[in-house]
């Protein structure tokens, strides 16, 4: 039963993604709907890796000698001098494996 579920709360999810892609093309917005929508990724991005990498297990912050503040703040200055996404991502997480092994 549960396995069902999942199956058809994932079959709905991909339909209803799937059906914004498909059926609403650039020509159906206007200028300011596009120029809104662009703005959505870069402001939900920092929304999921904020609470991850400022928060711990117990939903307080972490202190400053935390390895991922060090991760993220090498992967924003190579994001910000490179933008290049692999070399962002992949510094970023050898300046945290670094501290943490």
């Amino acid at each position: 039963m549960s396995w069902m579920s999942v199956i058809t709360a994932g079959i709905i999810t991909y339909i209803t993604r799937f059906s914004m892609v498909t059926f609403v093309n650039g020509k159906m917005l206007n200028k300011k709907a596009r120029l809104v929508l662009s703005y959505v990724p870069s402001t939900v991005f920092p929304a999921i890796i904020f609470p991850a990498v400022f928060f711990n297990d117990y939903g307080s912050f972490v202190e400053i000698n935390d390895p991922k503040i060090f991760g993220i703040i090498a992967a924003i200055i190579v994001g910000f001098y490179s933008k290049n996404i692999i070399a962002t991502i992949v510094s970023g997480l050898l300046v945290y494996w670094f501290f943490i092994f």
